[in-house]
């Protein structure tokens, strides 16, 4: 029955939101409730909903922190020097221009927003596209592929999903990747450098006239208003120290971010309106990420409170053969681009992740190796037509989305294949775990 149940919950709530019957926020609270009183649990679904959020409080109050911090630091202008030295080198160098490009959208797509980043980085490079005559999908392409991989820090989204689903601390996801995460940017800029090799035979190298071109008003920030110059070296220096402090796990992850965006905006902001301006700028992207973890809470509170995700595990431990329970991790990071790429986060995250974890634990996987597993077909999973940031991508490149895909899918793969055997190759997880 509890096996039925689970199944049940869980392909329902995939089918509603990949339906776009209900948005992710409402199943993820409704389904599981209504599961829960269908299956007898009255009188314990209060206490399983609110120890699942409970359990997920400090992943929503990070997600929460990080997001104002790296709102602010944007705002700001802590990142305009370094998109200005980019767009002020590449000139008109079809390599310098490619892999300018690649550089350009990994330090924005560092704040974790897709559709932000599309928008700056677009905004910056499309002109020098067009006058080059080079080609608009290397550009969507490699923006892309940047934003993959800085989708798996802890306040891009699918870390903390992976951290809320399977009650982990998102640090001990994350902390161990970045040295698999460098290997994918390193494969990102390899890329971006025989793009532009290829381009610069084709082309040849036009130096544009640069004398006429004022870089120095160039920024990221939205909000003009908003911006101190003057005080870069400082918001440099704490990001630094923050950045330090999350590796060396100094404090917990949120009380980091929570104490980084005090002082950022005590010292930036120091007028109580701007303070609140600044926060109600960024409202809505914080309401709707962390909404959805503590919502999470009750989805993942009922599916392990009623043994619901413990019964599944047990039903594909009699069909999965056994020989392949040591080998869950990777066999998870090669299954996780398919299906990322075919049902949204939530999706993955909340519906199978759990059951692939608690199955794979009876071989000695643990959760925060599947975690770490999960996160790796990112790259991939931005080039999904259930991704809705993608289409703005396409449509201020003026291409078109099967065009973006098939240009960009190969490398995604190639990508996500690179952080994947650095990971194995780091023990960030096993390749086969024996008991």
């Amino acid at each position: 029955m509890l096996t039925f149940l689970g199944f049940a919950m869980v392909i329902t709530f995939m089918y509603l939101i990949m339906t776009k019957r209900l948005s992710a926020l409402i199943a993820l609270i409704l389904v599981p409730i209504l599961f829960a009183l269908f299956g007898g649990f009255y009188s314990d679904i209060g206490p399983m909903m609110l120890q699942g959020i409970s359990k997920l409080a400090p992943t929503g109050v990070m997600l929460m922190f990080a997001i104002l911090y790296f709102a602010l630091m944007i705002d700001s202008g802590l990142f305009d020097p370094a998109v200005r030295k980019i767009l002020k080198l590449v000139k008109g160098d079809p390599l310098k221009v490619s892999v300018g490009t690649a550089a350009l959208a990994l330090v924005v797509s560092m704040d974790g927003d897709g559709a932000t980043t599309y928008m700056i980085c677009c905004a910056a490079m499309l002109p020098l596209y067009s006058r080059l005559g080079m080609s608009p999908r290397i550009m969507a392409g490699l923006i892309i592929l940047a934003g993959g991989v800085m989708n798996m820090t802890p306040w891009g989204g699918p870390t903390a999903r992976a951290a809320s689903a399977l009650h982990v601390d998102p640090s001990d996801i994350f902390v161990p990747m970045i040295p698999a995460m460098a290997f994918g940017v390193l494969a990102i800029l390899a890329i971006a450098y025989w793009y532009g090799k290829r381009e610069r035979a084709r082309l040849g190298e036009l130096h544009l006239p640069t004398d006429d071109i004022d870089h120095s008003e160039i920024s990221v920030s939205q909000f003009p208003e908003a911006r101190r110059p003057k005080l870069i070296w400082f918001n440099g220096a704490l990001t630094a120290a923050l950045m330090v402090a999350l590796i060396a796990g100094v404090l917990p992850l949120p009380v980091l971010f929570m104490i980084a965006f005090s002082i950022a905006m005590i010292v930036n902001y120091p007028c109580l309106q701007q303070q609140k301006d600044r926060i109600a700028a960024h409202a809505s992207s914080v309401l709707a990420v962390s909404g959805l973890i503590f919502a999470a809470g009750i989805f993942t509170g009922i599916l392990s409170g009623t043994g619901m995700v413990e019964a599944m595990s047990k039903s594909l431990l009699a069909v999965i053969p056994e020989a392949f329970g040591p080998y869950m991790a990777v066999i998870t990071a090669i299954v996780s681009m398919p299906f990322t790429f075919f049902m949204s986060n939530d999706a993955f995250y909340y519906g199978v992740l759990p059951v692939l974890s608690d199955f794979a634990s009876h071989y000695g996987v643990t959760p925060v190796e599947m975690a770490r597993a999960s996160i790796v077909g990112q790259p991939v999973h931005l080039l999904s037509p259930l991704v809705p940031s993608t289409y703005l991508l396409v449509a201020l490149a003026g291409i078109e989305f099967g065009d973006h895909q098939r240009f960009t899918l190969k490398w995604a793969v190639l990508v996500c294949l690179c952080i994947m055997f650095a990971a194995l190759a780091l023990g960030t997880f096993p390749l086969f775990s024996s008991l």
